[in-house]
């Protein structure tokens, strides 16, 4: 089944855990050969700062070939749900039933995707991808993996590449280039909670970092609104917790912040708050050559080194941004607010270290 042909029927949309029933696992795996469900064992998963994530291990009624573990995606069962959290909703459903097949980024496979029109009910069922683990992005990982990393992150990028139809993406938390409005808008948002972000984090940061963070916040919206004419799908969260690895595969999740944007933003992004500063500032130009060959493996014409690495610099705000939005809009959490410091003393270093404020203030000002 491709993604386009994800029903997306009136089946009803589990509300919560209970309604992951036998039932209607039969009723969202049916095709031509119906399948026999006899029993689910329903077992929470993840972090839970924006959703419910749940392991489904399933009984067959006879022997068959289907998958015997599942993942399913719901809503946060804690009363949560919000605006901004049903934007990613809507986002990652799109995700999987009508972008995925045309990137060559390694994802679970998606059995079923529903979602209601406002995108405060969705479910998704995935491959469940054991023994594969989740990242940690408190522990940071090692070049290799970071490697791994960007690299696979090439292949979301690349098939999407200036192709100026994503700019009709239906859905997306981050704005299209050009878009001065949305851009805009998003960079009020952030103007609006930096006091609380500065109030909440500014007490775990040294004096250096936070005035690094005051800064980054203050030319929050000048930063969106630039616009150096190169653009891909993004994936906006891509950092070690949104990744699944074992020795052999690497597959991406978590698509709730799907947007079009500088390509390098997620480069940056990953590189700036996944991996320890002295391991940052020795590896980046090699871990940013290897995404720029991969680029260049995928047939995407015109772009040279010194200019990826020009958007890398330029891109590391966007760990600034998805933390601040992120405080704002996630459930919070001790290990949330642990992983919220922790990406912002590294973010902060690379900005500093990498000029990405000089920039920044460069491209704004009047030619």
């Amino acid at each position: 089944m491709t993604a386009r042909e994800l029903r997306t029927d009136d089946l009803a949309i589990p509300l919560g855990p209970d309604g992951l029933t036998p039932e209607w696992l039969a009723a969202a795996l049916s095709g031509p050969v119906p399948a026999a469900v006899d029993s689910v064992a329903v077992t929470p998963i993840g972090t839970g700062q924006t959703g419910a994530t749940y392991r489904l291990t399933v009984g067959y009624a006879a022997p068959c070939d289907r998958p015997r573990s599942f993942v399913a995606k719901l809503p946060a069962q804690d009363g949560s749900v919000r605006a901004g959290v049903t934007l990613g909703y809507l986002a990652e459903v799109e995700f999987y039933s009508a972008v995925a097949h045309r990137t060559s980024v390694p994802v679970p496979r998606c059995h079923y995707s529903a979602i209601n029109e406002d995108g405060s009910e969705y479910v998704l069922l995935l491959d469940d991808l054991d023994p594969a683990i989740q990242g940690d992005q408190l522990a940071g990982c090692d070049e290799e993996t970071a490697r791994r990393a960007v690299t696979a992150l090439a292949g979301l990028h690349a098939p999407s590449w200036c192709d100026s139809s994503w700019l009709e993406l239906p859905v997306g938390s981050m704005p299209k280039p050009g878009d001065s409005a949305a851009a805009g808008g998003l960079g009020q948002v952030v103007e609006m909670v930096a006091p609380a972000i500065l109030e909440r984090f500014g007490p775990f940061l040294d004096d250096t970092d936070r005035d690094t963070l005051r800064l980054a916040l203050e030319l929050m919206g000048p930063w969106l609104l630039t616009d150096t004419g190169r653009y891909a799908l993004m994936h906006g969260d891509y950092r070690l917790d949104n990744l699944l690895l074992d020795a052999d595969r690497l597959f991406v999740v978590d698509w709730q912040t799907l947007g079009v944007g500088l390509p390098a933003r997620d480069l940056a992004y990953f590189i700036g708050t996944c991996l320890d500063p002295e391991l940052r500032a020795d590896a980046e130009q090699r871990l940013v050559a290897a995404y720029h060959a991969e680029l260049l493996r995928h047939g995407v014409p015109g772009y040279d080194l010194k200019t990826c690495l020009a958007d890398y610099r330029l891109g590391m705000l966007q760990g600034p941004l998805i933390i601040a939005l992120g405080a704002a809009f996630a459930t919070t959490t001790d290990r949330g607010d642990d992983l919220f410091r922790v990406m912002l003393r590294r973010s902060c270093r690379a900005i500093r270290e990498l000029g990405t404020l000089e920039l920044i203030r460069a491209a704004a000002a009047p030619a």
